[in-house]
């Protein structure tokens, strides 16, 4: 009998050390990750008993809670839930958060240890505990004129805009796009109807084509050859071929321009004409001849173009040059095709780039976090992202081409009443018998340059400065207007 006796303690003392390891487990080493994980209900229900911190663009709350007479104690509003939907995210009882409602939850459910001497003195003063709130650095006024040019068009697409000298943010806009206010109610079965109905669309309301979609960015690349080939010892105005149509090396394949037009009767062309026409034939040649995979992969890190995703807080996918492995392939990603990828954000982070003398800016979205009681918790300080620069002649030549391309060339539906435009366009081929991607991107005022900005139309047919031109003025003019200007 001692024998079996035995065997069940030391089978219960096992049990009993696994039950402790695994509580330990818990609540030292997985705490942190349970109690962060959007879709953990149990946390979510602890936030709903405290006021949660409202989300801010120039003092007016976008997200904020409001007092209710259910269980839940506070409901989730959105204010121009649609418009600012790329960037809040939602707060759901069902689904957990997104967005910036995810990325920022300490603060703004007042779980950040920041906060924890104040909801310690809230506790025993017998207040409520609430949350920060968080500060962005969106421009009302840019964000209003990128939603509703971007919505009017009907297409998928997205907008961003920075401040080229300092990375702030001024608008993240994505179509099609989603009310997060139907996802924030209090009815568990209005909510998954909701979602239902947003799963059922494609491309899906909630994918940020802004920020985590990439796709071919056609010619706006032609800033980075510029920039290598100009860093190579090449002038705007030297002479380099231009012909009609460039036979990919090792291979029998012809390269044309776009509609098959030649860019100049001598098939020799300046590379200031070239861009600004901008000519396939020539950036591909000089690509291969001239620039090198090498220095046009260096030229890129100093775009920020690096395979690797970042965050600002919310998360931006990577943009990527793709695998190069031959002549062809070089000449076809010299023109923004074959395995070249961008997100609307690296489209933007090109023309901030020049705008900013040649050095790129870290783009961030929150200028501040606040305490409950609106002193501040941590204010954001601009920073260069990476380490190389191109010099500011670099900048000032390429500035002198985006500028040729808005008065003279493909770009001149992005031109401004009395404000001077430097600007790029794309056109990006997807498919046979698909419509064509379109771009555009570029800063102004170009002396003194206040804003850059990308658009993306996907499958937009026509052309970049058809299509994506026209979206990007509206975004200068409207934040120009703002700050006293255009």
């Amino acid at each position: 009998m001692k024998k079996p006796v035995r065997k069940l303690a030391l089978f219960t003392v096992l049990l009993f050390l696994a039950l402790i390891v695994n509580l330990n487990w818990l609540q030292v080493v997985r705490s942190e990750a349970l109690r962060k994980d959007p879709g953990n209900t149990r946390v979510l229900l602890d936030e709903y008993q405290r006021q949660r911190g409202s989300i801010v663009v120039e003092g007016t709350p976008i997200a904020y809670s409001e007092p209710t007479d259910d269980k839940l104690k506070y409901l989730r509003k959105y204010a121009n839930g649609p418009m600012y939907a790329p960037v809040t995210g939602y707060y759901s009882i069902v689904y957990g958060t997104s967005g910036l409602e995810k990325f920022e939850n300490d603060v703004l459910s007042g779980t950040d240890d920041r906060l924890v001497g104040k909801n310690i003195t809230d506790l025993f003063s017998g207040r409520d505990p609430k949350g920060g709130n968080i500060e962005l650095t969106l421009s009302a006024a840019a964000q209003e004129a990128a939603y509703n040019a971007l919505s009017a068009t009907g297409m998928v697409g997205g907008v961003v805009a920075l401040n080229p000298k300092t990375g702030a943010i001024l608008a993240v806009a994505s179509t099609p796009t989603y009310d997060p206010n139907l996802l924030s109610t209090h009815d568990p079965s209005q909510i998954r109807e909701a979602a239902g109905q947003l799963s059922a669309q494609q491309p899906d309301p909630r994918a940020n084509q802004a920020l985590t979609e990439n796709y071919p960015p056609g010619s706006i690349f032609k800033i980075v050859d510029a920039a290598a080939a100009i860093e190579g010892g090449l002038s705007i105005d030297d002479q380099i071929p231009a012909p009609d149509l460039y036979q990919l090396p090792g291979t029998k394949t012809t390269l044309s321009n776009f509609d098959g037009k030649a860019c100049t009767s001598s098939e020799m062309d300046t590379l200031m004409h070239s861009f600004t026409v901008s000519c396939n034939t020539t950036f591909a040649q000089l690509a291969v001849d001239q620039i090198g995979e090498d220095r046009l992969r260096s030229a890129g890190e100093i775009f920020g173009i690096n395979d690797e995703s970042f965050e600002m807080p919310l998360k931006v996918a990577g943009s990527t040059m793709g695998d190069i492995i031959d002549d062809a392939s070089l000449a076809q990603t010299a023109i923004g095709q074959r395995d070249v990828r961008f997100t609307v954000m690296q489209a933007a982070m090109l023309s901030a780039t020049i705008a900013n003398d040649g050095t790129l800016m870290k783009p961030y979205l929150v200028a501040r976090t606040q305490a409950p009681d609106l002193s501040t918790l941590d204010e954001t300080d601009p920073e260069q992202f990476g380490t190389g620069s191109l010099p500011k002649s670099t900048a000032q030549d390429i500035t002198d081409m985006m500028i040729s391309v808005v008065e003279n060339g493909s770009g001149q539906n992005a031109q401004v009443s009395g404000v001077q435009v430097a600007g790029k366009t794309g056109t990006a081929q997807v498919s046979e018998g698909v419509n064509d991607h379109t771009w555009f991107t570029g800063f102004a005022p170009a002396d003194d340059p206040q804003i850059a900005v990308a658009v993306f139309i996907r499958n937009g047919g026509g052309t970049g400065g058809e299509q994506s031109a026209p979206i990007a003025a509206d975004v200068i003019s409207a934040y120009l207007q703002s700050q006293g200007g255009g």
